[in-house]
């Protein structure tokens, strides 16, 4: 509805429109079978009428004696007194059956049977009469269309009644549930098969002479017909000539109804489809042609208008939307089966962009358009779909949260972290990239509509709580495993994510108010400080520096001090950081991918040096955020203090770890820490302005860039080796890998003619890794 509705209209919307819109569709139904009843006796009647008129029903009439009156009606001549001394005893009316009457019933099921002389008829002419009217009610109800024409004709007239007396509600429907208005008139799925037939099954025309061009089409019909339906290249150009030059109907009902057979090719299911296709580059030929010209063919006729906010209108009353319904809801249907069927990776891209043009004549089919989000939502979040494919799928699902309702606009949104969390159960080198780009994309979604986003928010963080809450609570030795697991860190780092979009200081400066997520910032730092600290011991140490750069996201963009020192502090004083580590021949854990360590890594030097190397870069990052800040010297002088006595303790000959390089790198912090100290008292000494001054503080050095100051320039140096030493071992890592798969396909070259049965297994499962 056009405008911002009234709370008691989103009350009723929320509480009570599901089952008014049910009741209602029940009291159509109910009241429609009424007024078939009602017209078929009616119609008896009236033929009944004209039969009784006849002289011998007449003189029948006049014989029937004044009693029959009195037996008809027993209450006719009792008084109230009369009525209430019978004690409630309600006299029968009496019902003869008379011979009459039961042949009035068996006259049209025996009438071919019976043999009546001239006397019968003239004697029973009522008898005849009536069961003349009822085979003609039997008739009439046969007709095609006649009762049907007669429904629809009441239920237009109720339907335009409720548009004049609540045309606030009338839009409310049409918006929201057009299935209702349009009430069976445009058909369901199994109304598709009879849209085979021909177009010239309405009222005959005046004839006319065919034109050449009419009969070769007609010839071509009847050939195409001999040829049992089979699907050629000559077809196809036909049929893609006709979308093409005139946007044809009836062309785009033939393609959908081909279309629909070819995602249906090769299965048993024992469905008839009108169709074959026995060729593969015919049924290539056909995919492209009908995923790139329906779509096309369908806003030329239904053109959909956008509106400033982002909502798009279709005319959905129309009858050509009426009439091109079913053949929409079978090429959806046709689109999601192929979906859930093909693995070509350029084949699903392209099914799945031509999705993206059809979303707007969905929104009236709720039910089909949840079935095919959730199929999309499956190939954006599964790994082995190719960064294009998601790319695409994560369009049509951005596409479909904008110009929906808030309620498809809340399901677009769990079924999006749904999938996300489904698809984050392992985490690998080559995966890697493709979650990262996940969790970016779907936390736009989450900026769309900001109070939706709260609700569905606040409702998975709370349950990232309760599962907390419940592995402390739970004494087994299993329980931490909720935990301590890859989607449960995916989970509050796409939040941290989430929450360091749309609540960015910036962007609320500019919206001039603050982001409705920023409540949610609270309880996601809590519960991921308490996730952190469930199991602090020294094989778990990944995980907690996982953790700590998504509270460093949160920190960085929203301007909110989270106290991570202390949480860094906790790894340097374990027993793994103090001990002097044993030497080891192991290769140096990739902290990316791993969120616990092997058992054996601990104690040995590789480890030692890769922990020290996260707290080193940890603390320098998380420093480096108040570098600006007036009270960074007294922020920094507990953790500078530790961070001494540490070292002191660590760098004695007997009892220290004798690990020089961890040493080295948080002395070096340490040394950064104080210069930046003394940076900032210079520049403060200089001020004016009291401690209680909001505005004096929050512009001090507001004008001077992070980068500049001593922190900050260490930070960026380390930051750009880092970098170049990401960027060559993921090089040496992708060139090991084509030497590997040049090899297999050497291999593979080899033994192509080899015939044993394992070594095929063997080769088919390689392909398989290759895909992954």
């Amino acid at each position: 509805m056009a405008g911002q509705s009234k709370k008691a209209t989103r009350k009723f919307e929320k509480n009570h429109l599901k089952d008014t819109i049910e009741r209602r569709k029940e009291g159509k139904k109910i009241k429609q079978r009424q007024q078939v009843k009602a017209k078929k006796k009616a119609r008896v009647a009236k033929e009944n009428g004209a039969g009784n008129s006849e002289p011998e029903q007449s003189v029948a009439n006049s014989k029937i004696p004044a009693k029959a009156s009195k037996s008809d009606n027993p209450f006719g001549d009792m008084s109230v007194d009369e009525f209430f001394q019978g004690g409630f005893e309600i006299p029968e009316i009496p019902k003869e059956k008379t011979k009459n009457d039961l042949k009035v019933k068996e006259g049209p099921v025996k009438a071919k049977k019976r043999k009546r002389d001239d006397a019968e008829q003239n004697d029973d002419g009522n008898i005849s009469s009536n069961s003349s009217g009822e085979e003609s009610a039997v008739r009439s109800g046969s007709e095609p269309g006649s009762e049907a024409e007669d429904d629809f004709a009441n239920h237009k007239g109720e339907l335009d009644a409720l548009a004049e007396k609540d045309p606030e509600f009338y839009k409310f429907l049409q918006e929201n549930d057009s299935e209702l208005l349009e009430f069976d008139e445009a058909g369901n799925l199994a109304e598709v098969d009879a849209l085979s037939g021909t177009d010239d099954e309405s009222t005959p025309k005046k004839k006319r002479k065919k034109s050449k061009k009419e009969v070769a089409d007609i010839n071509e019909d009847s050939n195409e017909e001999d040829n049992g339906n089979e699907v050629t290249m000559a077809v196809l150009q036909k049929w893609k000539a006709a979308l093409d030059d005139q946007h044809s109907m009836r062309a785009m009902r033939q393609v959908v109804l081909a279309f629909r057979a070819a995602a249906h090719v090769n299965e048993d299911d024992g469905k008839e489809y009108k169709y074959t296709i026995s060729n593969s580059n015919v049924y290539h030929e056909l995919l492209v042609m009908t995923l790139k010209h329906v779509p096309a063919t369908l806003n030329h006729h239904l053109p959909a208008k956008e509106t400033g906010s982002g909502k798009v209108r279709v005319p959905t009353d129309s009858k050509k939307f009426r009439t091109l319904t079913p053949l929409l809801k079978s090429h959806i249907a046709s689109i999601h089966h192929l979906l859930t069927i093909i693995s070509d990776a350029p084949t699903i891209k392209l099914t799945i962009s031509s999705i993206l043009p059809l979303l707007p004549y969905l929104l009236s089919f709720k039910k089909l358009l949840r079935n095919l989000m959730k199929t999309v939502v499956t190939i954006w979040s599964d790994s082995s779909s190719t960064e294009a494919t998601r790319v695409n799928a994560f369009l049509v699902i951005r596409r479909l949260a904008v110009i929906s309702d808030s309620g498809l606009r809340e399901d677009v949104l769990k079924a999006a972290y749904q999938g996300l969390v489904k698809g984050s159960r392992s985490t690998t080198v080559h995966t890697l990239q493709g979650m990262n780009l996940m969790k970016n994309s779907a936390a736009e979604l989450w900026g769309i509509d900001p109070s939706i986003g709260y609700t569905t928010g606040f409702t998975f963080i709370r349950q990232l709580a309760i599962h907390l809450r419940g592995s402390i609570t739970n004494n087994s030795k299993e329980s931490y495993k909720t935990i301590y697991n890859w989607q449960y860190v995916h989970a509050l780092d796409f939040w941290s994510r989430v929450l360091s979009s749309h609540c960015d200081a910036l962007r609320e400066a500019e919206a001039g108010k603050q982001s409705s997520l920023r409540p949610l910032i609270y309880p996601t730092v809590q519960i991921t400080l308490g996730a952190m600290r469930l199991i602090p011991t020294a094989q778990y140490f990944p995980l907690r520096f996982h953790l700590i750069r998504s509270l460093l996201r949160i920190s960085l963009a929203t301007g909110t001090y989270i106290p991570l020192a202390p949480v860094l502090l906790e790894v340097l004083n374990s027993n793994e950081m103090k001990k002097s580590p044993k030497p080891s021949t192991l290769k140096s854990l990739d902290f990316a991918t791993a969120i616990r360590a092997p058992k054996s890594y601990l104690k040995t030097r590789v480890y030692q040096d890769g922990v020290g190397d996260q707290v080193a870069e940890l603390l320098s990052e998380f420093f480096v955020l108040w570098t600006k800040s007036i009270a960074f010297p007294e922020l920094a002088l507990p953790v500078t203090v530790m961070l001494k006595r540490w070292l002191k303790e660590v760098s004695n000959k007997a009892t220290g770890n004798r690990n020089g390089k961890v040493n080295s790198s948080l002395g070096l912090v340490v040394q950064k820490l104080e210069a930046n100290g003394r940076w900032i008292e210079k520049r403060r000494a200089k001020v004016d302005f009291a401690p209680n001054d909001r505005a004096g503080v929050e512009g001090f050095l507001k004008d001077v860039e992070w980068e500049k100051s001593p922190l900050g320039a260490y930070v960026v140096g380390q930051r750009k080796t880092r970098e170049e030493k990401a960027r060559v071992v993921e090089e040496s890592r992708r060139e090991e890998e084509r030497k590997r798969k040049k090899g297999r396909e050497g291999s593979d070259e080899a033994m192509g003619d080899d015939i044993d049965p394992v070594v095929s297994d063997e080769d088919v499962d390689v392909d398989d890794d290759d895909d992954e």
